[in-house]
Order: structure tokens, then sequence, then C-alpha cells
């Protein structure tokens, strides 16, 4: 935070442009592994077997797309925010305001709640604090080197959080298996995990609800009775992916602060290969839980399963804390107790920060366009506070949402309300015919379906086993990934269709903005072009002048919000040009290139070994 570059939009939202692969890759992971996948991940595990970490092993083909096709067209592009890529490629105000609002939307009601929710969980169990109190804490610290650090500072904490991770996971995974007996035995007792307790005054609840399943060590399952089937793991799965991985700011902001190309594709690389251990960290330790704590983890009386994790559908939410707090040690707990604070933190820093960024860049400057650097700096962190804000006054919702089924409530909004997005990008990158009347279209009637089904099956609540669901057959009995596939499939053809049926946009429009002019060296004549350009007002006259003036209050406040570095000389036009340049320079060393490919391709090869493997 001291050394960073945070006095610049650039520097506190892209990092300046300069950091290199490890960092990066560790990021990427550290961001998408929160707390919500150790009690998530866990849970499922508990709950259903090993299929839940085909959602994980996905993301190795995924994060070889986004490095490989997808930041390429984004460096050209020259942008800081996903919304801002869809104005330059489309043009208009529409499409940016509409993808902005629904991405902190997002943020805010799935990922920071469910974060919250599984650290409180934890905490609960763990330490006995105070929910509240434990909660505001962990946001006030988290919020104070977001708001102070920017981008850089988000990322190399992610990085020593990663390793804080893994070395806390592993050992509990270690003491897991050694506790259970070896793979075999627990392959074998996990069968056997059924709870003692099964019935409750004349009720005897059906055995399917309480006997692990029989598939709950393969990854494909039966396309018509599988919780997670095959079909719906592989296609559906892959468009939640697209939308996640090669689209989502948190996921992007990373790679656009590498240095080049070729720490990209590494960082890509190498979170994909982390990616494959939450399998054996998270999952498998899980379904271990189960086999040590049966009654308590596998319980289905509602009155037992209150009286163990207070609330009546089930306590496979608590497999992961259950074990930390059970099975190891004084100073080894404390560990895993960090590991749990790291990735809740390390989850919700990239999450405010990029936030804030979206905030600040599409939104905040369409309401002043002629802010000064200085406020928009100010603007984003005070957005953070207020994301803080929100996330505490949210709190009470997740609470009262103990169902046990908080990550599948996860997957099934990402379900509901990314395919729409997945298809206007995947089409305003690999189709230049797609227009922005197309991908309007697409995107409104995308999010009408999603809303429709996602309204109807929290109004009529998802059930437990125990006691199901009331909604219609026609609007939830579809699984929620096959109406991933469905929903794609739709707003896919309106996109075409609209499209084809309205004025293309000139290739002028399109330069370096869409996969078949990617490496066009003519100048492109952005869509917005014609808009009022507004520079950032200069302050140089004002801080020069008030720069002895200042006092300590005001110099300190100065250096919390990194304004206080000193400016430059004033650029000349074609200093400027060159500066461009350089941040959307796509160009590699062939030699190292070559080596990103080559790792690329074994990534892949490793993925295909891994499904096959546990098919």
């Amino acid at each position: 935070m001291l050394s960073t570059n945070r006095g610049t939009v650039g520097g506190f939202f892209l990092a300046g442009r300069s950091m290199v692969w490890w960092p990066i890759g560790a990021s990427l992971f550290a961001s998408n592994i929160g707390s919500g996948h150790f009690v998530g991940l866990a849970g499922t595990g508990a709950a259903a077997g090993i299929a839940t970490g085909g959602f994980e092993w996905n993301a190795l083909i995924f994060v070889v797309v986004l490095g490989w096709l997808f930041v390429p067209i984004y460096i050209k592009a020259g942008v800081v925010t996903m919304p801002e890529y869809l104005k330059k490629r489309f043009g208009g105000r529409r499409i940016q305001m509409y993808l902005s609002v629904l991405s902190l939307l997002l943020y805010i009601f799935t990922k920071i709640s469910a974060d919250i929710f599984s650290g409180a969980i934890f905490i609960q169990i763990a330490m006995g604090l105070n929910l509240y109190l434990a909660i505001i804490i962990l946001l006030g610290i988290t919020g104070l080197y977001t708001i102070t650090g920017g981008l850089a500072a988000v990322i190399y904490t992610d990085t020593l959080q990663t390793i804080i991770m893994l070395v806390g996971s592993i050992i509990l995974t270690g003491f897991a298996f050694s506790k259970v007996g070896g793979y075999e035995a627990f392959m074998e007792k996990y069968m056997n995990a059924i709870p003692s307790n099964t019935s409750y005054g004349n009720i005897t609840i059906d055995p399917k609800c309480y006997t692990p399943r029989a598939d709950s060590f393969h990854i494909f399952r039966d396309p018509i009775t599988g919780d997670l089937p095959w079909p719906g793991l592989t296609f559906g799965l892959s468009i939640l992916a697209l939308w996640y991985w090669c689209t989502d700011q948190v996921i992007v902001q990373r790679c656009l602060s590498a240095k080049n190309m070729s720490h990209v594709k590494a960082g890509c690389v190498m979170c994909g290969y982390l990616k494959l251990l939450p399998m054996f960290l998270m999952v498998m330790p899980g379904m271990i839980s189960r086999i040590l704590y049966t009654d308590t983890v596998a319980c289905v009386v509602p009155s037992e399963c209150e009286k163990y994790c207070g609330t009546k559908v089930g306590c496979s939410n608590v497999a992961y804390p259950k074990m930390v707090v059970d099975l190891m040690p004084n100073g080894l707990r404390g560990l895993m107790l960090s590991v749990m604070l790291a990735s809740l933190m390390s989850s919700l820093t990239s999450i405010f920060n990029s936030a804030s960024t979206l905030f600040t860049m599409d939104i905040y400057t369409k309401i002043r366009s002629r802010a000064t650097e200085r406020e928009l700096m100010l603007a984003g962190r005070l957005f953070i506070l207020a994301l803080i804000g929100v996330s505490i006054a949210w709190v009470p919702v997740v609470q009262s949402a103990q169902s046990g089924q908080l990550f599948d409530y996860i997957q099934s909004i990402t379900s509901y309300l990314g395919p729409p997005i997945a298809a206007v990008f995947l089409l305003a990158i690999f189709c230049k015919r797609v227009n922005e009347e197309g991908a309007f279209w697409g995107l409104v009637i995308g999010l009408v379906i999603g809303l429709v089904r996602m309204i109807a099956e929290f109004a009529y609540g998802t059930g437990s086993c125990v006691n199901p669901s009331n909604c219609p057959k026609i609007i939830c009995g579809i699984h929620y990934l096959y109406f991933a596939i469905i929903l794609f499939g739709i707003c896919t053809i309106i996109i075409l269709g609209v499209s084809l049926i309205t004025k293309p946009i000139p290739d002028v429009h399109l330069y370096r903005l869409c996969w078949s002019l990617r490496n066009s060296k003519e100048e492109r004549i952005d869509l917005d072009a014609n808009e009022k350009i507004e520079e950032p007002e200069s302050n140089d006259d004002v801080s020069e002048q008030g720069d002895e003036e200042q006092g300590c209050c005001k110099k300190a406040y100065n250096w919390f919000c990194g304004l206080d570095q000193k400016k430059g000389p004033k650029l000349s036009k074609e200093e400027q040009e060159a500066i461009q340049k350089k941040l959307t320079d796509t160009s590699e060393r062939p030699i190292w290139r070559n080596v990103v490919n080559i790792n690329g391709i074994i990534l892949l090869t490793v993925a295909v070994f891994c499904h096959a493997f546990f098919a």
C-alpha cells in the first residue's frame, strides 16, 4: 500500500498495468475462492458427493478461453470495465448502464451476501462472537485497505492470503483423511454415513432424504434424475463459466492489470492449476465431515437440525467449520480461522474494488462529466463505504436465509441472470454483424424471462427433501442448469434475429473490437465519438498553490486517499499517444508466447483427464 501507484485512476483501478503473472494467478484464484466456497462446497459435498467439484474443474477450460480469446480484445479496445467495452462495441449508453447496475446488484445480493453468510457461520461455530460485531469488524478492516490501497494492494494481499488458504486447508485435509483411515476407507464409510434419527412423531422420513446417493463418487450423473445432470454440468455450467470467467469485472480486471499478454496467459494457467485443488481441499473434507459427525451434518429431522445449527432444513453447511473446531489442535485451529477470514476478506476486497471501478467509471462519470481525477478517486472510495453499509444492512436477510441451500441459491441466481450477458459478450466479440438493437433486446427479454423464473421459485420457496416446494412444475421443474441452456439459446436467437433485420455497424467503428478485425491497424472512430468529451478539470494551480499551505491533517487525509502523489510534468500529445499504445499493446516475445501456449494445452489436457477419471 505504501509503494503502489494509488494516485491516478489507472493506478488505483488497473495497478498501472504493471503486474506480473504469479500475483495475477493467485489473485484470480483468491478472488474466486471465498469463504462461501469453504462452507458451500464442503456442505454440498457432504450432502451429495463429488459432483459439485465439477463447478471448479469447469474453470480450467474457461481460464484458457479468457486469457487467449477475450483479454486480447479487451486490451486492444483500451477499456477499464466490461460495460465500457460494450459501449465502444455497440455505442449508446443503455447497454452500458444496464450492465453496470445489474453487475452491482449481483455483487451485493449474491457475492457479498454469500461470503458474509458463510463467514458468519464459521465465526459463530468457532468463536461464539456476536454475529454483527464480527461482521462489522471484518468489513471495516476489508474496506480500509481496499479504500487506501487500490487494485495493486488487493492483488498483493490476495497473493499472501492464497498461500495461507492453501497451507491451512492442506493441513486440515491431511488430518481428515488420517482420521477416516485413507481414501479407500473414506469411499466405503461415506456410503454408510446415515443419521441415527430418521423419524419424528408418526412420520418416517423417506430413505432417499438421508441415504448418500449411489452416484456420490461420479461427476457425470443421470440427465433426468441426477441432482447435477451431466448435460447441465457440461453445457449449462459452461455458459455460467463463460459469464463469470470471461465477462465478470472482478476477474477480467486482474488480467487487464498485467504488464503484457504473456503474463496474462501465465496468470490464467496458474489459476487453472490452483482450481484443481478445491475438489480435494473442500469437497472431500466436507464428505469426511459427514462420516465423522453424521448425526449433525446429515440430520434430516427438522427439530434435530434446529438444535444442531439453528435451521430446520439441514445442517450440511456446518460440515467444514465443525471439522475445523472439533478435529484440529488449538494452534492449527487458529491457522484455519485465519484461512477462513483471509478468504472472506480476499473475496470481499476484490468485489469492493471492482464494484467501485464500475460505479466510478460507468455511472458517476455520466452524472458528473467534468469531474476532476481527485473527485473520481474520492467517489470510488466513498462508494466502497456505501457498499459496506448496504452489506451490513443486508445481514438480517442473509441470516434468515439459513436454509442450508445458499450455494444452490447463488448458482441458480447466476443461471437466471447470467446467460443473457454471456450471449451478448460472446456474440459481440465473435460476430461483427451483431448491433446495439439486437444486444439490447436480447438482454432485456433475457432478464425478464430469468426474473419470472427467479421470483416464482423464491415466492414458492425451494423446499427440501422432507418438505418439497409447491412451485408449479412448468416453472420450477426444469433444473437450473438446463434453464441456463434454454435462456442462452433464446437470447442468442433474439440478438441475431433483431441484428439481422436492423442496420449493421460499419467496420470503421469495429476495428480491434471484435475477433475478425482484431489485428486491424486502421484508426477506429468510436461510436460515441460525437458525444461531447469533457476533459477532467485540472487542479494543478490549486494544488501547487496550496501545497505549502497544507496542514498536517490535510496532508494525512491526502496520503490516506492516495491523493498526495506529486504530479509529473504535463505530457505532450505524442507522449500521451505512446502511453496509450503501451496500454493497448498485445504483442509477445515469441519464446514466452510458445511457453504459455504449451502450458495452456497441458492445462486443457489435465482438465479432460480429471473429468474422465471421476466421470
